[in-house]
């Protein structure tokens, strides 16, 4: 941080040889001033306001302690640091320097190398001082927000600080909320700025409130200015934080800070309007929304069966159209924000549910990068909502596609396994489907899928081939190794092996010999 000086002495030379020898930019100080008189000294202190005076004792008019003496009478006066010069002959002076708080002093002539030794410590001294302030600042202004916080919360009035309460300004006639949301992740630089645009305004508090949310309190002096106030506010922090998600609502105003919970309650009223707006960014206030209440009133059992059918069926064109039809319907009847993102939370859950899977006999849930606290970051419009709750629900049923592909194929492969090891039984697909709990179209028609063949072309080949293989041993009649290979009818077996071997059984075993 870069410090004021004022620099007063009546020796011309004396100044020119402080601004020229000493490098006062890289100590961290800035000459604001100069005079020659403790008279002209005492009146550039009050209108440059100095964070170090460097003053010399003897001076026409107004000595310099004189000068010193007199601004610390003076009501009001800022604490400023000072710095006297003097010869040894003035030493003396010291004594009344010491009664005034000075502990720094400069003997004549000014070398540079003392001087500059003193001004670093100085420097450090002022920096020191600059945090205490400012804690000082951060703390006072820590326990007014919590004051105010609590009276947004309905604290009783009796609560309330009544220090805090005596320190309001006298002449305010009325007081009103504008409550500022944005995104979560944009919150710390609208808050800033939100900060930076009322800091030094009489009557004007900034409170933290729920993730990316926070008030700015405010009173006015005159009926009917508490709406200009906030629009210009609003106005230049829009213009601050362009490209932001930022919502801005001011509440109902009333007589008496100790009533600010009223305003708080309309103001929350006014925000949740922003929900069915398509611009990111906006300011309203109460008396623009007051008479255009939300609704409750809609068929969610319905609306969720019917989504959460489509999940269940994997039937992805059939959600996307579900979901817009929702956004349709809640935006037709302007549905309560609350009451639809209590929904969207709800269907989020039953889409997690149906995404669970049981690995190593443990549920695991594969929808994992769908967690409810990132909703937050999309429940300030309805589009942002049901855009969430899209992707949730695509990915969903990308995942149970994934899975069900999977599973298909570990069945496929234990169904195939099954039809080796039993070919040579009276094995049909009605069976094959009672034992492994599948329809028998649906199995029919995976086997198909998986396979390239149906099951009854794959049971077919397994018994030729393996008819085959005992006919080139030639230990059995041919009716014996119809048999022996599933076939309880010979022409059955005489039909299967000649469309498959394009020859007779007997033909096929002359044919080896």
């Amino acid at each position: 941080m870069t410090y004021k000086v004022l620099l007063i002495d009546d020796e011309p030379s004396a100044l020119e040889g402080m601004l020229l020898w000493i490098d006062w930019r890289e100590l961290g100080f800035e000459i604001c001033g100069t005079c020659g008189n403790g008279q002209e000294g005492l009146r550039l202190i009050g209108e440059l306001d100095p964070d170090l005076v460097i003053t010399d004792v003897n001076m026409p008019l107004l000595n310099g302690l004189e000068m010193i003496g007199a601004w610390q009478q003076q009501a009001g006066g800022r604490e400023i640091k000072f710095v006297i010069i003097s010869g040894y002959s003035e030493f003396e002076y010291a004594q009344t320097a010491i009664r005034y708080g000075i502990n720094h002093y400069l003997l004549k002539p000014v070398f540079p190398e003392e001087a500059t030794e003193e001004l670093r410590e100085i420097y450090q001294e002022l920096e020191q001082e600059e945090r205490g302030r400012r804690f000082k600042q951060m703390a006072a202004s820590e326990e007014t927000a919590a004051a105010i916080k609590g009276l947004l919360y309905e604290q009783p009035a009796e609560k309330a600080d009544p220090e805090f309460l005596a320190s309001l300004p006298a002449d305010i006639c009325c007081w009103n909320v504008c409550l500022i949301q944005t995104a979560p992740q944009q919150y710390a630089e609208v808050r800033g700025t939100a900060a930076a645009l009322i800091a030094g305004a009489p009557a004007m508090y900034l409170v933290d409130l729920e993730a990316g949310c926070c008030a700015i309190v405010f009173g006015s002096f005159s009926a009917g200015q508490e709406s200009d106030a906030i629009r210009g506010i609003a106005a230049s922090l829009q213009q601050e934080c362009p490209g932001l998600t930022l919502f801005i609502a001011a509440g109902t105003s009333v007589p008496a800070l100790t009533g600010i919970t009223n305003s708080y309650r309309t103001a929350k009223e006014t925000l949740q309007h922003f929900f069915y707006r398509a611009s990111p960014a906006g300011f309203l206030m109460y008396y623009e929304i007051k008479d255009t209440p939300f609704s409750r009133q809609y068929d969610h059992i319905r609306m969720a069966d019917e989504l959460i059918g489509f999940i269940n069926t994997l039937d992805l064109p059939g959600f996307r159209s579900a979901v817009d039809s929702a956004a349709h319907s809640f935006q037709e009847k302007l549905v309560a924000p609350e009451a639809v993102k209590k929904f969207v939370i709800h269907l989020i859950y039953r889409i997690r549910e149906l995404t669970q899977v049981t690995e190593n006999g443990k549920r695991v849930e594969l929808l994992n990068e769908f967690q409810l606290p990132e909703i937050h970051h999309y429940r300030l419009t309805l589009s942002g909502l049901m855009g969430y709750l899209l992707t949730s629900g695509e990915a969903g049923i990308e995942l149970l596609l994934e899975e069900r592909g999977r599973r298909s194929r570990d069945i496929v492969r234990d169904i195939n396994q099954y039809i080796q090891e039993h070919y040579r039984e009276s094995l049909t697909i009605q069976k094959l489907a009672e034992i492994f709990y599948l329809h028998p179209v649906y199995l029919g028609q995976l086997l198909i899928k998986k396979n390239g063949i149906g099951f009854n072309e794959l049971l077919h080949n397994l018994r030729i081939e393996e008819a085959a293989r005992l006919l080139h041993e030639q230990k059995l009649k041919l009716s014996e190794v119809a048999e022996q290979v599933g076939y309880a009818n010979y022409g059955q077996f005489l039909k299967q092996f000649e469309k498959k071997m394009k020859m007779s059984p007997n033909e096929y075993r002359n044919a080896k010999t």
